[in-house]
């Protein structure tokens, strides 16, 4: 072979016919990504925004070759962990209601395996995320290959199939030619609201670099519909009879809702026919807080309000909504025996459940025509602007409760003895509540700023005492509850919506175990505002296991000699360069909030609150867990015959 014929092509070189344009499959990949848009109510925008990446071996010389020497429209950044740099590209998704995207792209081995986690987040909160992990190669003839895993039983495994059974699509592609087929069905689940979802396209990194002659046409601008689909005249005759014939419905706020940006439609039905709403955490800020019905979230999780009026119903009109354990209080809050179902939803599965009566369409459009199809209908819930009232005066006692107040009183049951919250006020320096703070919080911030949590007991908390005025400012990951996803994700809903401030509301646990995108938004001058709260501890599991009868074991954060582990979270962020507070009361926390909004660098705010100290459970709040059967502890004993009793009572759909 000559040295020509090794020599590598060069535009000028190549020799394709005028219908074919040579291409490498990453150029290919890149070419492609640029032409696909979305037209959403007629309105049409490029899909992809850009590109993640952590380069390695495996695609740093193929994919990385390929987006350095033209990237087209993409946005390209630098990640700085692949689970979180594919949550920040997860919550960009989520928080355009899935109308743009981000692609990810790391080396194979670890880095690829790293993506698992967040996959899963994707996969359950059906948000769209094309992950392109660099694979081994196709010939295999360099195998094994650095970080390459080897199975026994068949050479064809890598560690990408770790990722099959959490992504919607997978594929590997194994030929150039190969990508075109991959590349149209990946964006045809990418695009549908039905089945969206994490899209998996494993690339070996000999295949990137490989050039084929691909057909100009597949490049042509694709324009993907996404179409509002309508209720037939059936299920529109059958849902307005339902409603019609009871007297107390209730309507459940769920994600699909908000995806559907069914704000609106959800407030003149309610509005009309005076139906009172409750929202799940993914629901939440579809509606404002300040709409009269809005009787806040439902559940295990939820207020005293939206318990109440779930307890009163004979009729729940779910809309978008999964129907979690933390939704339905593990199947104690809904009896479909005694309460008639509607379900809403695009996904078919998801409008089966509860033996309810499906309508498999857009929670928008739907809603509307029952809305149209109901005049002169209202139900018979007289009280709610009491009932909502009541609720705003709980609101505002936990907001003014500390550990110095009179009426002082950790919030959960089987709760530290006085002596060891002493220990925990002395060590942490601190007074403060995480209820007061979360509130002070919540009043302090610009209204249109953007709250995103995810895992530990900040989730109940905001999803009982936040209220959002605002639509779309609730950004909850509660689907998956994933740890580590707050702070990524704060810079995820940053890129979104760049003129918004947003605030990751995060514990000291979930804080550790993932941050790195701080430093990405660092990086780029993408400013975000971090809200580390320090118990000092895995506190939501401490209270799931002693108020079901265990001692507190391994969920607090103690050293080798039982001394309560104290961490400097700002000087961790200082490090970094972000601008950084201290807070342990309401006057220090506002004080730093307020100063907050005047920086243009990232911020984080380290708040020493008491465990112990945020929301309980109110109304029907029951939470169905794993209770030893056996056990030689009395109290043990004694909460898994209370979760027998729970489980006779709970409908078995």
């Amino acid at each position: 072979m000559s040295a020509m014929e090794l020599e590598p092509q060069t535009k000028a070189s190549q020799r394709s016919a005028p219908d074919t344009v040579r291409l490498t499959t990453a150029q290919a990949l890149v070419r492609f990504l640029n032409q696909q848009y979305i037209d959403v109510d007629g309105e049409v925008t490029p899909f992809v925004e850009g590109i993640f990446a952590i380069f390695g071996h495996g695609n740093v010389l193929g994919l990385g070759e390929a987006l350095q020497e033209d990237p087209g429209h993409l946005n390209v950044y630098q990640g700085h962990n692949e689970q979180g740099m594919a949550s920040t590209a997860i919550a960009y998704s989520r928080q355009l209601y899935r109308h743009k995207i981000f692609a990810v792209t790391a080396s194979a081995g670890p880095g690829s395996a790293n993506f698992v986690t967040a996959a899963g987040n994707a996969y359950v909160n059906n948000i769209p995320i094309l992950f392109l992990p660099a694979d081994t190669f196709a010939t295999r003839q360099p195998d094994p290959v650095l970080q390459q895993i080897e199975v026994d039983g068949s050479a064809t495994t890598t560690t990408n199939d770790a990722l099959k059974p959490i992504s919607k699509y997978w594929d590997r592609v194994e030929r150039p030619e190969q990508l075109m087929s991959a590349l149209l069905k990946a964006f045809e689940v990418l695009t549908n609201p039905a089945m969206a979802g994490p899209v998996t396209i494993a690339l070996p990194q000999d295949i990137e670099a490989q050039a084929f002659d691909y057909p100009r046409s597949f490049f042509k601008k694709r324009v993907h519909v996404v179409k509002r689909i309508q209720p037939s005249a059936a299920e529109l005759a059958e849902a307005t009879r339902l409603i019609k014939a009871s007297s107390y419905p209730v309507l459940i706020v769920g994600g699909g809702a908000k995806f559907s940006e069914a704000g609106p439609a959800i407030e003149a039905f309610s509005d009309q026919l005076k139906i009172p709403i409750v929202e799940t955490p993914t629901g939440k800020s579809t509606v404002s807080s300040a709409f009269a019905n809005n009787m806040g979230g439902t559940g295990v999780l939820g207020t005293a309000a939206a318990n109440d009026v779930i307890a009163k119903a004979d009729l729940i009109i779910g809309a978008g909504t999964r129907y979690t354990d933390f939704t339905t209080a593990s199947k104690t809050a809904i009896d479909p025996e005694k309460t008639h179902i509607i379900n809403i939803n695009l996904n078919r599965m998801q409008s089966y459940k509860f033996d309810g009566f499906p309508v498999v369409a857009d929670v928008r459009d739907t809603l509307t025509q029952l809305t149209n199809a109901l005049p002169g209908y209202e139900s018979g819930f007289t009280d709610l602007a009491d009932i909502k009232a009541t609720w705003q005066k709980e609101r505002n006692r936990l907001a003014h409760t500390n550990y110095d107040a009179p009426d002082f009183t950790p919030e959960v049951k089987n709760q530290f003895s006085p002596e060891t919250l002493a220990e925990y006020a002395a060590k942490l320096k601190t007074h403060f509540t995480q209820t007061e703070a979360v509130i002070a919080v919540n009043d302090t911030i610009a209204p249109d700023s953007i709250m995103v949590a995810a895992a530990g007991s900040l989730p109940g908390d905001v999803q009982r005492i936040w209220d959002p005025v605002e639509p779309n400012t609730y950004h909850m990951e509660y689907g998956y509850s994933m740890m580590g996803y707050e702070v990524p994700a704060a810079l995820g809903v940053k890129l979104a919506e760049p003129d918004k401030e947003s605030y990751a509301l995060v514990g000291d646990g979930s804080f550790i175990m993932l941050h790195s995108e701080l430093v990405t938004a660092l990086q780029y001058h993408k400013k975000i505002n971090i809200l580390v709260f320090d118990n000092s501890g895995f506190a939501s599991i401490n209270n799931l296991q002693m108020a079901q009868g265990s001692n507190s074991y391994l969920t607090e954060f103690r050293t080798a000699d039982h001394d309560i582990l104290t961490i400097d979270f700002a000087k961790i962020a200082e490090g970094y360069g972000a601008k950084t507070y201290h807070a342990n009361d309401r006057e220090s926390l506002i004080a730093a909030l307020e100063d907050a909004k005047k920086q243009t660098v990232s911020t984080l705010i380290d708040i020493k609150v008491l465990p112990k100290t945020m929301t309980q459970g109110y109304g029907q709040s029951w939470w169905r867990v794993g209770v030893s059967e056996v056990s030689d502890n009395p109290k043990v004993q004694k909460a898994y015959r209370a979760i027998q009793e729970g489980i006779d009572q709970a409908f078995k759909y």
